[in-house]
């Protein structure tokens, strides 16, 4: 009887967690990927690009990140491992940075790697409207776009999803 329990529970638990999978084109995202020289993000599956997005980089966009506070965007291969809402720049995903390879060169200088590195959208403020922060790199070395574009990207991108950053 138990095992027939665990069957039925089993099987609710999937078709709830299918049911809330969003997808595009009836396909899933099995991987995020950024061109920082293009500035964009590009969401895929199967190698397949579903959509595509502009994005802001860090206020020196050129190079990988090398230490905390030189406010470059990583290069590299990453995991979305979490996510939160902010205050300040609304929906946030966490991307694994710093990773081994990371880890190790900033050891090997002797400066911390840095951390916190997000996707994330763009702050409301009075003074600055969204399609400012568009145009420009601004960020301290996280991957930042329009916040309309964000609810999209956090409805379709799933935590644990690859991130790779390329030059």
């Amino acid at each position: 009887m138990r095992w027939l329990l665990a069957a039925v529970c089993l099987s609710f638990a999937m078709l709830s967690h299918a049911s809330t999978t969003v997808t595009l084109d009836g396909k899933t995202v099995d991987k995020v990927l950024v061109i920082k020289a293009e500035h964009k993000l590009f969401l895929m599956n199967r190698g397949e690009t579903l959509k595509t997005y502009r994005i802001s980089l860090g206020k020196k966009p050129k190079g990988p990140k090398q230490r905390e506070g030189d406010s470059r965007t990583p290069e590299g291969y990453y995991w979305i491992d979490w996510r939160k809402t902010s205050e300040k720049y609304n929906l946030a995903m966490h991307i694994s940075y710093p990773n081994i390879k990371d880890q190790a060169a900033a050891r090997k200088e002797g400066v911390p790697p840095g951390g916190m590195i997000m996707i994330h959208g763009t702050p409301i403020d009075d003074e600055f409207p969204e399609w400012y922060f568009n145009t420009l790199d601004w960020t301290e070395g996280c991957i930042a776009m329009k916040n309309d574009d964000m609810r999209e990207v956090w409805s379709l991108v799933k935590d644990g999803t690859l991130i790779e950053i390329r030059p």
